[in-house]
C-alpha cells in the first residue's frame, strides 16, 4: 500500500498529484488515522480530485472531506480487482461512510457438517469453518429452526446436537470402523437413519445428505417427482407403511408452497430485493423465488438512507449480503441498478460458478407478475424498518439528538422541547393563509396545529409583511394567554432566510418576548439567526438535527398548502352571477337554465337576457355590463 502521511506534506491536493492515473481502491483516513471512506475507481487521480473540488454531489461528500487528513490508495490491474479489493477493505476497516448493516449481530444459517462421515444439520451464527456447507442467512431464527425440522421430517438426518451423533463421530475418530451403539431418540421417532447403531452405511446415508442439500437449495419440484416415484414403487411391492411415509412427506413439501400468495413459472428462480429510505436509515426486503414460488425472506436494516444516492446505497448492500449469501439466483430484480452495474453481475456469477454457464443478470421490472412482487418486497422492507424503530427507540433517540444539536448549532439556552414553525401560502396575493405547526420532544403535536387567514390587502405576494401578521396575531397577548394555543415556545423556525428573520426579531422585541428565531431558507435547509450575521449555520448532512428541521418545514408547507387549496377552491366554486347587485337565486337559476353556463350569458344580448322570464330590462344591461367590463 501506498502510504501517503508525510506530516511536511501540507495539503491533499497536493498528495494527488503523485496518485496514479489507475485503476484502484482509496481510502480516505481522518487525524488518527481512521478510515473513513473506501471507494473504488477506474482513475484514481480523477475520482479523489472530484472529492476535494466538490464535483461529486452526493451529501455527504462536503462533511467527509472536511474530515479527512490524508488517504491511501492501491492500484490494481483492472477494475474487477477493484471491486473485490474494495468490498474487502470494507470488511475489514467497516468505514463510518460505507454502507453497513444498522445492527452488528451476525445472522443465523443452517450448517451440515460435510466434514463428518455422517453429516448432520444444525442451527448456528459461525460462517467461516472449513468442512461445513452452509445456507443462509436467515435474519428469522425461528423459520431457520423450523426449516431444520421440515428438512429432517421430509428426509431423516442426523442432528449435530443429538447426543447419539456426537457419541458417533467420537467413536469414528478413535476407531473408523466402530460398530453401532444403542440407539438415540432422533432414530426411535424416525428422523434419523440410525448411523449411531449401524442401522446404514455411509452410502445410505450420503443419499440422505444430498436430498437434504438439494431441499434446503430450493430445488423442489424435482425433490417431489422422486419422492412420488418412490412412493408408487412402494405401493406396487405392497409397503404400504414406506409409502405412507413418503406421502407425508410430499405433502409437508407442497404444504410449504401453498402458503405462498405469489406463484411464477415453475423454473422461475431470483432474488427479489426492496429498498425503503428514510433520512438516515433503510430497510431492506429479500424476497428468495426459487422455482416459483417465494420460499424465504430476509429483512435487514442499513445505517445510510437519503443521505446517499441510490446507486451507491444499492451496491454496497448487495456487496455485504451476497459475499455471505449460500444461495445466488440468476436473477435479481431491483427498482434501481447499483453503482458499477456490470462488474457487480459479474462478481456475482462468479459466485454462481454455474456448470452450464448462466450468467447473473440484474432486472428492473416495470409491469407484471415481476412488479407486483417487487413492489411486494418494498412495502415490506418499510415494515421491517418500522419494527425495527420501535425495537430499538430509534425515532425516541433521534429525537433527543436532534434537540441537542440544534441547541448546539443554534446557541440555545436550552434544548428545544417545543418548536413552532410558521410557513406562509399564497398566489400573487390571492387567498393568503399562514400556517404554524408545533413538534414537541421532536415529535408534531397535531392538536397544536394553528392556520391564519391572511387579513392584510394584498395585489402581489408579500411574504415578509404576510409572516409579520401571523406572528403578531400568534404572540399578541391575548393568544400567549389562551391555552389553546399552547405554552410559549423554546424556539421559533420560519420559513424564509434573513428578511423573515429580521421580522421575526424585531417584532418579538417590540412585544417583549424573548424566544430564539430562526429563519430557514427553503431550498438548502440553512438556517439564519441573529447572531450569525449573513452566514447560514449549516447542519451536516443526515443528521438527527436536519432531520427535524426538515420535517419542520415540510409539514408547515404542507399544513400551509391545504388551507390555501381549500380557500382557493371554494372561490373558483362561487358563480360570477354572485356578485351582481339585484340578482338573486332565482333570477340566477333561471338564466341559468336558459343559456346552460356563464360562458353563454356573456356571449348572449342584452335583448336575449331580457328575454328571459323575471328579467326585466333595466337588470338585463346591468348584467350585460357587469359580465363584460374589463
Amino acid at each position: 500500500m501506498d502510504n501517503m502521511h508525510d506530516d511536511a506534506i501540507p495539503t491533499l491536493k497536493e498528495q494527488l498529484a503523485s496518485v496514479p492515473k489507475a485503476p484502484g481502491v482509496y481510502l480516505w483516513k481522518d487525524t488518527a488515522g481512521n478510515v473513513l471512506y473506501v471507494g473504488k475507481a477506474k482513475d484514481l487521480r480523477a475520482r479523489m480530485r472530484q472529492y476535494l473540488s466538490l464535483q461529486d454531489e452526493r451529501p455527504m461528500i462536503p462533511m467527509l472531506v472536511a474530515q479527512s487528513a490524508s488517504f491511501d490508495y492501491l492500484v490494481t490491474n483492472n477494475e474487477h480487482e477493484s471491486l473485490i479489493l474494495e468490498k474487502n477493505l470494507i470488511d475489514q476497516f467497516s468505514p463510518a461512510y460505507n454502507v453497513d448493516f444498522k445492527d452488528d449481530k451476525s445472522y443465523p444459517y443452517i450448517a451440515l457438517t460435510m466434514s463428518d462421515s455422517f453429516p448432520a444439520l444444525k442451527y448456528t451464527r459461525e460462517r467461516h469453518l472449513p468442512g461445513i456447507r452452509y445456507f443462509g442467512p436467515y435474519t428469522d431464527a425461528r423459520a431457520a429452526r423450523m426449516l431444520i425440522e421440515v428438512a429432517r421430517r421430509i428426509t431423516p438426518i442426523c442432528l449435530a446436537t443429538c447426543d447419539g451423533h456426537k457419541r458417533l463421530c467420537r467413536r469414528l475418530a478413535n476407531n473408523p470402523t466402530a460398530t453401532g451403539d444403542k440407539p438415540c431418540f432422533n432414530y426411535s421417532v424416525g428422523l434419523g437413519l440410525g448411523p449411531c447403531t449401524a442401522a446404514c452405511t455411509v452410502e445410505e446415508y450420503a443419499t440422505n445428505v444430498e436430498k437434504v442439500v438439494r431441499f434446503l437449495s430450493g430445488q423442489r419440484r424435482a425433490f417431489i417427482v422422486e419422492l412420488k416415484d418412490e412412493m408408487a414403487l412402494a405401493v406396487d411391492e405392497l409397503d404400504f407403511e414406506k409409502a405412507s411415509r413418503l406421502r407425508d412427506r410430499i405433502e409437508t413439501i407442497q404444504s410449504l408452497d401453498d402458503r405462498q400468495n405469489v406463484q411464477l413459472d415453475d423454473d422461475y428462480t431470483a432474488d427479489v430485493i426492496g429498498f425503503y429510505r428514510e433520512e438516515t436509515i433503510t430497510g431492506v426486503q429479500v424476497l428468495a423465488v426459487r422455482e416459483g414460488s417465494v420460499l424465504w425472506a430476509n429483512e435487514f436494516v442499513l445505517d445510510k438512507g437519503r443521505d446517499i444516492g441510490d446507486a451507491e446505497l444499492v451496491k454496497g448492500f448487495m456487496m455485504r449480503y451476497y459475499e455471505s449469501a449460500s444461495s445466488i439466483p440468476p436473477r435479481i430484480l431491483l427498482a434501481s441498478l447499483p453503482e458499477d452495474s456490470g462488474l457487480i453481475a459479474d462478481w456475482l456469477t462468479v459466485l454462481l460458478a454455474s456448470a452450464h454457464g448462466q450468467k447473473v443478470r440484474l432486472l428492473l421490472p416495470v409491469l407484471g407478475d415481476k412488479r407486483e412482487l417487487l413492489d411486494l418486497a418494498e412495502r415490506n422492507a418499510h415494515h421491517a424498518l418500522n419494527r425495527y424503530k420501535v425495537r430499538s427507540r430509534y425515532d425516541e433517540e433521534r429525537a433527543n439528538r436532534a434537540m441537542l444539536e440544534l441547541q448546539s448549532a443554534l446557541a440555545l439556552p436550552t434544548a428545544p422541547l417545543r418548536i413552532e414553525c410558521f410557513d406562509i401560502s399564497t398566489i400573487h396575493g390571492q387567498h393568503s393563509v399562514g400556517s404554524m405547526v408545533v413538534f414537541t420532544a421532536g415529535s408534531p403535536e397535531k392538536s397544536e396545529y394553528r392556520r391564519f387567514r391572511i387579513r392584510m390587502a394584498a395585489t402581489e405576494a408579500n411574504d415578509v409583511a404576510m409572516m409579520k401578521e401571523v406572528l403578531s396575531r400568534r404572540f399578541a397577548p391575548k393568544r400567549l394567554a389562551d391555552t389553546r394555543f399552547g405554552i410559549q415556545p423554546d424556539l421559533i423556525i420560519v420559513d424564509g432566510g434573513r428578511p423573515q428573520l429580521n421580522t421575526a426579531t424585531t417584532l418579538l422585541a417590540e412585544l417583549g418576548l424573548e424566544i430564539p428565531v430562526a429563519g430557514l431558507a427553503k431550498a438548502e435547509e440553512l438556517l439564519f439567526t441573529e447572531w450569525s450575521g449573513s452566514q447560514p449555520i449549516v447542519l451536516p448532512t443526515g443528521s438527527a438535527g436536519l432531520h427535524l428541521v426538515k420535517q419542520l418545514r415540510d409539514e408547515a408547507h404542507r399544513f400551509a398548502i391545504n388551507y390555501h387549496r381549500g380557500l382557493r377552491g371554494k372561490t373558483m366554486k362561487k358563480s360570477l352571477l354572485d356578485d351582481i347587485e339585484g340578482l338573486g337565486p332565482k333570477r340566477r337559476k333561471a338564466l341559468l337554465s336558459a343559456f346552460g353556463s356563464v360562458k353563454r350569458i356573456q356571449q348572449a344580448s342584452v335583448e336575449q337576457i331580457a328575454a328571459v322570464k323575471g328579467i326585466p330590462a333595466k337588470l338585463a344591461q346591468q348584467i350585460y355590463d357587469f359580465l363584460h367590463q374589463p
